[in-house]
């Protein structure tokens, strides 16, 4: 017997480049750092975080989209203990249980009053924390501990209102792999609120306990000069390749979006890769991949030619400095 089908195919493709040409001094204007990645932000747009696939679990059932009740949801097996803060580089304090795993809130839930959206499905991605035994550890007020009745009657943490979950993609201390989930689903702060760093400007001062003032980007990330730029007649940076994957370059930013820096010679310039990279006093500045968290000064000192800088551009702890 013969069968004939039609089949057809579609392809499309794109391609943008762009090209950027400044030099120290000629910089009149700057423009914002581009936008922070989204932690976790791995799984594609539909993703809810079904443990079992990539994609989204089918049309309709939730799976931290709509927090489908189709089916009753499991009984929580896994304490939470002491809960703890910890820190991410991207979203600051965000609050975990005793084993390191980062807590999660629902954005379809409610904290006033305390209700969980989440069943069935969901809750199997998204196990609720149960409350029996969670206490506050260092940094975590107790009195925004409390507990809301799940609808198969186990009783769930809530901090401060919000009901708190796991997710079944975590799997080691530290991982947040959770975050944005769907647009719905974001890391706990230890207040209950959604999890974020400060609203730091694009670059500030922080005191060091041992290097004193020095500059941070808007993550609170340590900034740093290699003592192998140069600044005048014109910006010039001299780390490249490895060297920029270790001490990625600091973006532009507007001189406005500033705070405690010195002004004069705050500007971007155009390294030959035709990236823009900011300076203060002229200097290019850098972070430094070894740094895992806001505070970390792991940078400093390194190989004799790295040091963090202080609000004049000066490389702190530098010799002769």
């Amino acid at each position: 017997m013969k069968t004939s089908w039609r089949t057809a195919s579609l392809v499309a493709t794109a391609a943008s480049v762009l090209a950027l040409t400044t030099a120290c001094g000629q910089d009149n204007a700057t423009t914002p750092a581009s936008a922070a990645q989204n932690v976790g932000a791995t799984a594609a747009a539909g993703d809810y975080g079904n443990p079992g696939s990539g994609t989204a679990p089918g049309a309709g059932n939730g799976y931290g989209a709509d927090g489908s009740q189709s089916s009753a949801s499991p009984a929580p097996v896994t304490p939470a203990g002491k809960l703890a803060v910890a820190s991410n580089p991207q979203l600051g304090s965000v609050l975990t249980d005793a084993a390191g795993l980062t807590l999660y809130r629902f954005d379809k839930d409610t904290a006033n009053p305390p209700k969980s959206n989440c069943a069935g499905d969901c809750a199997t991605t998204w196990p609720p924390v149960p409350a029996d035994d969670a206490t506050a550890g260092a940094g975590i007020d107790k009195a925004l501990l409390g507990e809301v009745t799940r609808a198969d009657g186990s009783k769930q943490l809530t901090i401060g209102g919000w009901p708190a979950y796991r997710y079944a993609k975590d799997v080691n201390a530290g991982d947040v792999n959770g975050q944005g989930v769907g647009g719905k689903w974001f890391a706990l702060a230890p207040t209950g609120k959604k999890a974020k760093l400060s609203d730091l400007p694009g670059l500030s001062v922080r005191k060091d306990a041992e290097l004193g003032d020095i500059v941070v980007d808007k993550n609170g990330m340590t900034v740093y000069r290699f003592m192998k730029d140069q600044a005048w007649p014109k910006s010039v940076s001299n780390c490249t390749g490895a060297c920029l994957e270790k001490w990625p370059a600091v973006g532009p930013v507007n001189a406005d979006d500033t705070d405690g820096v010195k002004k004069k010679g705050l500007m971007p310039f155009t390294r030959p890769d035709g990236v823009k990279q900011m300076t203060v006093n002229c200097w290019p500045i850098y972070t430094f991949s070894g740094d895992k968290a806001p505070g970390d000064t792991n940078g400093q000192g390194v190989g004799g030619t790295w040091y963090a800088v202080s609000p004049d551009g000066k490389p702190v702890g530098a010799p002769g400095n």
